[in-house]
């Protein structure tokens, strides 16, 4: 969405309103400097001011970062301004850096999302108002910048870890857009700490999200299904492995309510893997939805009304990753949360990736959720379950082992999902239950969910069949995923 109102944007500038904040950037034409609309600054003249819906969109047009409000720390809104599913995608995959390094093209992110290069750069360029590699070099450099001003790295890992191809092209162009070298701009409060490196020492970063959050509840169900060994909620902090490239890592995350941001520290041997493992905690804990947008038009229903204004900023929990998802999907079918735990637990100790130096300490973090080659090379024998279940698991395994995009979403959910259903084994509550929390389909709904029509009831009311609450739940398209998280919730026993 590339066309702001000026006049309105003003007012929200004017005001500070923080409800635009990541939704809106200022460039100033005096000074060059583009701000966050809650940027503490003295407010420039109106006829100094241009407005952009995006940090690229203002930077591509030759403004410069604000050191003292930081763009880089606003909340990532991008995906929902009203882009097409493309863009959203696209988006998604430059997070994770796949404009990154020599061999990276705008050619080849093309071909992943299954269109030309020039409908690609159509498409940005309609919906964002900048090009996918604009997109690309301003994520490098906020996130850069925030690597900067938040951790000791070394400059020579933070440019690998943005993505500059070299330390030469990391130098130059901070020289050119901040007028001063990367090491002028580090705080002296971060100057003053110990030097060390991602894999040694770890890297903290802040994650900002737009408020409300239901913390606890974010907390709670990631708690209930957390899987021994992988995973570990203790203390407000959740804890896992993450295994990328074939290594093995730390992520912990805990909640600064003050800040409203997420403290991700994450410790792993190879720094430029940080940009895809930040966007997966940004993708478990839902941190670029526009809470408020979408509890305003479910709080519309007069059923789901009390619910949002119970539970306000109730996120969707997604997967660390779609195949991980997808597992617990399929071992979760008709059991308890519990039982589904005790499951997927038990595939982790048959195949799992062991963490040679747990490096959780005394947190028990001693496996990698297993890869989709290591289940299909494992005797799933021990598991306990009907062959049928297990052949599935095979199948989803197989499928993603041949298609490293199988959880990647298609121009619709129901695309996604009846792809999802040509693999054997797969129904349509799993399916969409894996669009849910993998694809991160926002409006994915599993219709036929116990706990959501049992919700949909109410106290004493009558069940509906799931074809009268999917006819009832066309009203809260296109966030019905929300509204399923909240009837869960409500539920209780399966939230």
């Amino acid at each position: 969405m590339t066309n702001l109102d000026p006049t309105a944007c003003y007012r929200a500038l004017q005001s500070r309103d923080r409800r635009f904040d990541g939704r809106l950037f200022v460039g100033i034409t005096s000074t060059g400097i583009y701000c966050r609309p809650v940027c503490p600054a003295t407010t420039a003249r109106f006829e100094n001011c241009r407005f952009f819906s995006s940090a690229a969109a203002a930077q591509e047009a030759g403004f410069r970062p604000c050191l003292r409000c930081r763009p880089e720390t606003a909340p990532d809104l991008g995906s929902w301004r009203g882009t097409s599913n493309t863009v959203s995608r696209g988006l998604a995959l430059i997070a994770e850096g796949a404009l990154d390094g020599e061999d990276a093209s705008v050619e080849a992110l093309a071909g992943r999302l299954g269109v030309g290069e020039r409908q690609l750069r159509r498409l940005f360029q309609e919906h964002l108002g900048v090009s996918p590699i604009a997109v690309a070099q301003t994520r490098r450099i906020l996130f850069a910048k925030q690597l900067i001003h938040d951790t000791r790295l070394p400059m020579s890992e933070i440019a690998l870890a943005a993505g500059f191809g070299s330390v030469r092209r990391f130098n130059e162009t901070f020289r050119k857009l901040y007028r001063r070298p990367p090491s002028a701009i580090r705080s002296r409060t971060v100057s003053a700490l110990p030097e060390g490196s991602a894999a040694t020492t770890g890297v903290t970063v802040r994650l900002r999200y737009r408020a409300p959050y239901d913390w606890d509840a974010m907390l709670s169900f990631l708690k209930a299904r957390a899987v021994d060994g992988v995973e570990r909620v203790e203390g407000g902090t959740y804890r896992r492995t993450v295994l990328h490239r074939g290594r093995t890592g730390t992520v912990a995350v805990s909640h600064l309510a003050e800040k409203e941001s997420l403290e991700a520290s994450i410790r792993f041997p190879d720094v430029d893997a940080l940009p895809a493992i930040v966007a997966r905690v940004r993708r478990v804990f839902d941190l670029g939805a526009d809470i408020m947008t979408v509890t305003g038009h479910l709080a519309q229903d007069p059923r789901l009304a009390p619910l949002v204004a119970a539970r306000p900023g109730l996120r969707v929990p997604g997967g660390w990753e779609g195949f991980e998802v997808a597992m617990r999907a399929i071992l979760g079918q008709q059991v308890s949360v519990e039982a589904g735990r005790r499951l997927v637990s038990r595939l982790a100790r048959i195949c799992g990736t062991p963490v040679p130096d747990p490096q959780g300490g005394d947190d028990g973090l001693a496996l990698a959720f297993p890869t989709a080659e290591q289940v299909l090379a494992a005797d799933l024998s021990p598991l306990g379950m009907p062959n049928a279940r297990k052949a599935a698991l095979k199948a989803v395994a197989e499928a993603a082992a041949a298609d490293p995009d199988l959880f990647r979403p298609l121009a619709s959910v129901e695309e996604t999902v009846a792809r999802l259903c040509a693999i054997r084994g797969i129904g349509e509550w799993t399916a969409q239950y894996i669009a849910l929390r993998a694809v991160r389909e926002p409006d994915a709904f599993p219709a036929s969910d116990v706990g959501l029509l049992r919700s949909a009831a109410g106290e004493g009311g009558l069940r509906p069949s799931p074809a009268e609450l999917r006819k009832r739940a066309e009203a809260w398209r296109p966030w019905r995923a929300y509204a399923a998280q909240h009837l869960w919730a409500a539920d209780g026993r399966s939230a």
